[in-house]
């Protein structure tokens, strides 16, 4: 056997296959069940939040929005986050806030970082990015649910 097909068998082990859409919690947001798609396009991980607003250095969150079965009214704080300016599919620049959380997907704890933003027009609230995937997961198009 070829030492290259080897070493690609034996790295590919250690990821997970999953589909282009799968169910993912986010304990800390109180988020037990929520459909998340995979986006392989996307380099960051994406949030919807339906109010967002930083007060003294600390920004005040409430994620989803109404229309999800998740949603809570609730107003999460952080301190630890930061801005930056990202570049959307549709070509605009646009300055986002990204904060740090553990999502559950395919039975794997991730730290993961995410974009938030109003995503109301999006048929999904959360999008899972390259950043989070990249060395953990595979991802097989023909698949949902995993």
């Amino acid at each position: 056997m070829n030492l290259f097909i080897f070493v690609l068998m034996i790295s590919q082990r250690a990821k997970t296959i999953i589909g282009r859409r799968e169910w993912a919690s986010l304990p800390a947001l109180g988020l037990k069940r929520v459909e998340v798609k995979i986006d392989t396009g996307a380099y960051t991980s994406s949030m919807h939040v339906s109010s967002i607003q930083e007060v003294n250095g600390i920004l005040h969150v409430v994620f989803l929005d109404a229309s999800h079965p998740e949603f809570k009214q609730i107003t999460f704080t952080f301190s630890d986050f930061r801005k930056k300016n990202v570049k959307s599919s549709n070509g605009h620049i646009q300055e986002r806030y990204f904060i740090r959380t553990k999502i559950i997907i395919a039975e794997r704890i991730l730290n993961t970082e995410f974009s938030l933003m109003e995503r109301k027009a999006m048929r999904y609230n959360v999008l899972i990015g390259r950043k989070t995937l990249k060395k953990r997961f595979i991802v097989d198009p023909s698949l949902k649910h995993t």
